[in-house]
């Protein structure tokens, strides 16, 4: 049973695919809801488009630090998307997430997806 879950799951993050011009982030980082908590910041824009991207700047760390953060806010939107509305996500990784444990982390997340109305 949890194969099939798997295999659901990876299915429907395929589904999402990733914003590559800096227009459509400009555009989703002046248009969205916004939610800061102190690992991530999770932008929403609520529309019929699947489209999912995670951002980690320099100020995160050095590459292996920012590849760790975008790893762990991917999981953390894969293990959980039966459960959010299609839409426009963007997650940003603070330097914060590199201490916490991934528990802290899926709480923080479906807190924030509960208070932008994005949970099915």
């Amino acid at each position: 049973m949890l194969e099939e879950q798997k295999v659901e799951r990876d299915s429907l993050y395929r589904d999402f695919t990733s914003l590559s011009t800096i227009k459509e982030f400009n555009y989703i980082y002046r248009n969205s809801l916004t939610y800061h908590t102190k690992f991530f910041v999770l932008f929403y824009l609520k529309n019929n488009n699947k489209k999912f991207s995670v951002v980690a700047s320099k100020k995160v760390g050095n590459a292996v630090k920012r590849n760790f953060s975008k790893r762990r806010l991917r999981a953390l939107f894969i293990n959980n998307i039966q459960s959010i509305e299609d839409g426009v996500y963007i997650l940003v990784a603070k330097k914060e997430i590199l201490t916490t444990d991934f528990h802290q982390l899926q709480k923080y997340f479906l807190k924030s997806i509960k208070a932008l109305k994005a949970k099915k």
